[in-house]
């Protein structure tokens, strides 16, 4: 027997409770993760990273509908631009990040210019271009960048600030929490571009271009400006990445392996959800890490698809969407009515009108 969901009103007591619920749940994690042990925390800090990265692939691909297949490009240029700066002109990694953000947003722009003029698969080989072309570009410069010898990130180099009390080998730690403060910060980021006029816009474009050009939006300012925001958020990404290994390859890794595993946790966790890159990272970082204790080599690698490929199947729209479609079959939000409840007794028809507008009525039919 089938029951009704529970209908609960926005900033009502009930929906108050259970985001402050929600709020605690997140605190009580977050503590929980810091007190694992250091191998355990630093894989709790990889899934943070890859969910920013993702994070900024789903404003391209997610809420914007451009398919890229070439943000491994831009999580290397984060993380060689915190390389650099930090080990040819000695910054503190910290302050490299906003560095890497602005950079990533440009390459992002020039990205996302193509996007004016083709889309789907055309779209999709010009930023599978881009990440291809990455590695041989870093390549060529290899004075800054190592080349195909690698950047290595001295961990004195990556010494925690004085203020924070963490010491040169409490890194780990100290990386932990600059990730959790990110991570944070793209979320509410993501959360609040969305609601935007220009994530709204966004939308529109992604699903009838003609009609979102047709309401005024500049589809050619959306499309690259939205390029530019995925490619700096994946870049944030890239920096911590470059904090967490310390020792840059881009021959292995941030190759167009990596690129797949971004959009394989994009669509693991949901396309076009707020919480969708977390569990999606959830599963990247996890989930080949548990298939390669089951089996080794080519075993791993069939388990690890087997496993993906049973997630699609059991929840098509990401472990975001299947789990809201179940939370949904018990309790429903609806939206406040408060500040509403004149307007609809406007609309509700007096059922004793008044004597004036009787005796106008009768005259009018005396006179028909």
């Amino acid at each position: 027997m089938s029951t009704s969901p529970t209908l609960v009103r926005r900033n009502s007591p009930l929906h108050l409770t259970l985001l402050a619920v929600g709020a605690l749940v997140v605190v009580a994690a977050i503590f929980w993760g810091y007190g694992l042990q250091d191998f355990n925390r630093g894989q709790v800090t990889r899934v943070m990273i890859y969910a920013v990265a993702i994070a900024g692939l789903n404003i391209a691909s997610g809420y914007s509908g451009l398919i890229s297949v070439g943000h491994s490009a831009f999580f290397g240029l984060g993380a060689y631009t915190t390389g650099v700066l930090v080990v040819r002109y000695g910054w503190s990694a910290e302050w490299t990040i906003p560095v890497a953000f602005v950079v990533c947003f440009v390459a992002g722009l020039i990205v996302g210019l193509p996007a004016l003029r083709i889309r789907g698969l055309y779209l999709a080989m010009v930023t599978l271009a881009f990440g291809v072309a990455f590695p041989e570009l870093i390549g060529r410069f290899d004075s800054f960048t190592g080349g195909a010898e690698g950047l290595t990130i001295r961990n004195r180099m990556l010494r925690p600030p004085d203020w924070t009390g963490f010491k040169l080998g409490e890194k780990d730690k100290w990386l932990y929490w600059v990730a959790v403060v990110v991570l944070l910060f793209t979320m509410l980021a993501v959360h609040n571009l969305v609601r935007s006029r220009y994530g709204l816009a966004l939308v529109a474009a992604r699903d009838n271009e003609i009609a979102a050009a047709a309401s005024g939006v500049n589809l050619a300012v959306a499309k690259t400006v939205a390029f530019g925001v995925s490619g700096a958020l994946t870049g944030i990404g890239g920096s911590l990445f470059a904090m967490y290994l310390g020792t840059l390859v881009a021959g292995d890794s941030f190759t167009l392996l990596s690129a797949i595993s971004l959009l394989t946790g994009l669509v693991i966790g949901g396309q076009a959800t707020r919480f969708g890159p977390i569990l999606g990272a959830v599963a990247v970082v996890y989930i080949p890490y548990y298939t390669s204790d089951i089996g080794q080599g080519q075993a791993a690698a069939v388990l690890f698809g087997a496993v993906l490929i049973a997630i699609i199947f059991v929840a098509p729209e990401g472990l975001t969407g299947g789990f809201f479609r179940l939370f949904h079959k018990y309790v429903v939000l609806v939206p406040s009515v408060a500040g509403r409840t004149p307007a609809l007794r406007q609309l509700k028809p007096d059922p004793t009108p008044e004597p004036a507008a009787v005796e106008e009525l009768a005259a009018t039919r005396k006179s028909n």
